[in-house]
């Protein structure tokens, strides 16, 4: 199975969210399902933005007004 995000970057986004404390043993087991939520709808939206910012930097996407 292809990796969709590096365990620095699951890292990362944990302590941004505020769950860093919890995994810096590398053990997730004390992350809630609520947490692990929120960083995977953090991870969609910041993948979202990197999409539109190439998208709008190859012109093939216009910038909103």
């Amino acid at each position: 199975m292809e990796k969709v995000m590096s365990e620095e970057s699951k890292y990362k986004l944990a302590h941004d969210l505020g769950s860093g404390e919890k995994v810096e043993d590398h053990d997730w087991s004390d992350v809630t399902t609520g947490e692990v939520g929120s960083m995977v709808r953090e991870a969609i939206k910041r993948g979202e933005q990197v999409i539109t910012e190439e998208a709008i930097q190859n012109g093939k996407m216009h910038q909103p007004y």
